[in-house]
């Protein structure tokens, strides 16, 4: 009889076709984009899409909001 285990799949982020690393595997995607806008300010106010599986990693890829000023 085949032995089945599950294991978790590391988490990835995406901006501007940069991958970054997961600050801590701890946090939530939200304070993940919290923790980020210090370097990235732009992720604030970025949508998130994902998780997508790869097949290595869970990517969640913050996409710039679009929009127009004043």
């Amino acid at each position: 009889m085949a032995t089945l285990t599950a294991t978790a799949l590391p988490r990835e982020f995406y901006f501007n076709g940069t991958r970054i690393p997961d600050p801590s595997p701890d946090l939530s995607v939200e304070q993940v984009r919290d923790v980020l806008t210090t370097t990235y300010p732009e992720i604030a106010t970025a949508k998130l899409e994902g998780p997508e599986d790869t097949g290595t990693a869970m990517r969640h890829t913050f996409t710039r909001a679009i929009g127009t000023k004043g």
